[in-house]
């Protein structure tokens, strides 16, 4: 792996498949996440949607925490957050201050949005360039049809 435009679709995908995997274990609030060192493609922390403990333990929080507790602050801008669902604000500003390298989802924050889940309609990119100083990518719809279906055919009732 390496830099965005050299990691191969299969590699972005085989990512997502693993962050689908967090999303399930809360059918409701599928919202799963996984953090992968660019370089060796090694998965370093996952996490998935708790906020029935916490409302600010989004999927992406969950997992940057793991990776934290594990690794400290290091090496983050050679790491690449994956992410069932494109992040809402509070989640990607915390990715931009972290200075994470990339991030990676499926379902669009309009998607959702069409599947009943309420959402700031700020998007990742927007964000982005608004943070000048953030040097990291995020590319979007990776394995949608996989991940929009998670949203449209969720339980209606949390957990």
């Amino acid at each position: 792996m390496a830099a965005r435009n050299e990691i191969a679709r299969s590699d972005h995908e085989r990512f997502m498949r693993a962050a689908i995997e967090e999303g399930r274990r809360n059918a409701a609030w599928p919202f799963g996440a996984v953090i992968v060192d660019a370089e060796s493609g090694e998965i370093l922390a996952r996490g998935f949607n708790q906020s029935h403990r916490n409302i600010t333990f989004h999927g992406e929080i969950v997992a940057f925490n793991t990776y934290v507790e594990a690794f400290g602050h290091e090496n983050l801008p050679a790491r690449i957050l994956y992410t069932t669902a494109e992040p809402c604000p509070m989640c990607m500003g915390a990715l931009i201050w972290a200075g994470i390298g990339g991030v990676v989802f499926g379902t669009s924050i309009a998607r959702l949005q069409e599947c009943g889940i309420r959402q700031i309609t700020i998007s990742s990119e927007q964000l982005c360039a608004e943070a000048s100083f953030y040097d990291g990518f995020v590319m979007g719809g990776i394995l949608s049809d996989e991940t929009d279906r998670l949203f449209r055919d969720r339980p209606l009732s949390a957990p």
